[in-house]
């Protein structure tokens, strides 16, 4: 008979981090065991979850990013969802195999659209002609996105990303998980707990308010190892990846702008990326950042120069890739130094920036933004003018909500790189039912972990 098994992803949280603000983390830690997680290149929420999922690396997998480029359409996506995207066999494919009865719920990990699981939940917002956008859910069984709402209510969107992100998108979360549990009795349930890593990234992991922060996760993940253990299920606590503080980006764009590589095009007086023409443009997500080159006589070039760049510390071009050399990955791969991050930045006045880069819009701006997580000072963050331009918006109007901050030093935490690289380890407070565990292990070995865990 197979074991039940919950897997709890407790985003940015490192060995650091558990101590009196966590007391239900730390007694649960001190029933099981810890062990040091080695992620993947980039430490990034998209690649990690896909490489415990199946088992292999971003080459094999094909997640290189949470985002990338693609060549043949010239567009760059991010945050997409389909399940699809993610190359090679997941573990509950192998499970439903081999165990009749096995089913799993998959709650808020990332590529959760249209999968084997059999249990899907995952924001999936309204987008409306008036441009509106409303919170929702997607899920598998459609029925259940009723069955929740009606219980909890609606998804709180803007508390799980952008200027508001607050605890009450993981309280919902844990809710959902709850609910799910009763109605379903998954053998393998995955939740994704983001909380924790949006005070990390805005205010860095030494700042004091980090302490209420932990306490607040630690209520919602010792609410569900309560109810788990009463149930008689098992309970896995991990994180994907450890925050570093920071104290400013590097505008790569802007480099390769100013050695005549990248090319833009200026549209009711901003400026856009035109990466079809562009010798070279890069992707940037937190501190890892993907180099599209048109031209493969100018790789080493390009990467003499980003090798001579303040805040750069690795440039990758060829095999050096290694384990991310997919054919999505770019043609080179740059690391920042520890206290930097990458923004996609391409303008060199902050007026030519594109419309939408005062906005929180995850899908139009071809790389990650944490700066979605701050209002602007002064007029244009006013209350008053936030105020008038949500009710316009809810009036219907096509009213462009440009009150996000475009200031990249108020970023205080990134992450993307390794431990190899100095960056805090994540961690995995394995199962009571686990065999002695290893001081640290790479995050692709969790798949074989998982599927012991529920088939002994």
């Amino acid at each position: 008979m197979a074991r039940r098994l919950v897997i709890l992803n407790v985003v940015g949280l490192t060995e650091s981090h558990i101590g009196k603000n966590m007391p239900h983390i730390h007694k649960y830690m001190k029933q099981s065991s810890l062990t040091s997680l080695i992620p993947p290149l980039p430490a990034v929420t998209s690649t990690v979850q896909s490489s415990i999922i199946t088992g292999t690396s971003p080459i094999e997998h094909g997640i290189v990013a949470n985002g990338w480029h693609e060549r043949e359409t010239h567009e760059t996506y991010f945050w997409r969802q389909s399940n699809d995207l993610v190359q090679g066999e997941k573990i509950w494919d192998i499970l439903h195999k081999e165990i009749p009865e096995f089913t799993v719920a998959n709650l808020f990990w990332w590529f959760n659209m249209y999968s084997s699981a059999n249990i899907s939940v995952t924001p999936r917002p309204i987008y409306c002609a008036n441009g509106r956008k409303i919170p929702d859910i997607w899920t598998s069984p459609t029925s259940l996105r009723k069955t929740l709402q009606d219980k909890l209510g609606q998804f709180p969107l803007f508390n799980f990303w952008g200027p508001m992100a607050n605890i009450k998108s993981t309280q919902w979360i844990v809710d959902a998980t709850l609910e799910v549990d009763k109605n379903y009795k998954p053998t393998l349930t995955l939740v994704y707990l983001p909380h924790l890593d949006y005070p990390l990234q805005k205010f860095g992991p030494k700042h004091p308010c980090i302490a209420k922060e932990l306490q607040a996760v630690d209520h919602e993940v010792g609410r569900l190892i309560d109810h788990f253990q009463q149930q008689g299920a098992q309970v896995c606590i991990l994180s994907e990846y450890g925050i570093e503080d920071v104290s400013g980006a590097v505008a790569i764009n802007q480099i390769l702008r100013q050695n005549n590589w990248l090319e833009v095009r200026e549209e009711l007086g901003r400026e856009y990326l035109d990466a079809g023409a562009s010798d070279a443009f890069a992707v940037a997500d937190h501190q890892v950042a993907h180099l599209y080159v048109k031209e493969k006589s100018n790789i080493n070039t390009i990467a003499s120069v980003l090798r001579k760049t303040d805040g750069i510390e690795f440039v990758y071009v060829g095999e050096a890739r290694g384990e991310l050399a997919h054919e999505r990955c770019g043609d080179i791969v740059i690391v920042s130094t520890s206290d930097r991050w990458f923004s996609h930045d391409w303008w060199i006045n902050e007026s030519k920036a594109p419309d939408y880069q005062a906005t929180v819009n995850i899908h139009a701006k071809p790389g990650y933004d944490p700066r979605e997580l701050f209002f602007a000072k002064g007029w244009r963050g006013s209350k008053a003018r936030i105020a008038m331009k949500l009710l316009l918006k809810k009036l219907g109007s096509h009213t462009l909500l440009d009150v996000i901050t475009l200031d990249s030093s108020r970023v205080r935490g990134s992450h993307g790189r390794t431990p190899e690289m100095g960056a805090p380890s994540p961690i995995l407070i394995a199962p009571t039912c686990a065999k002695k565990m290893p001081q640290s292990l790479p995050s692709a070995a969790l798949k074989n972990l998982i599927y012991s865990w529920i088939s002994s």
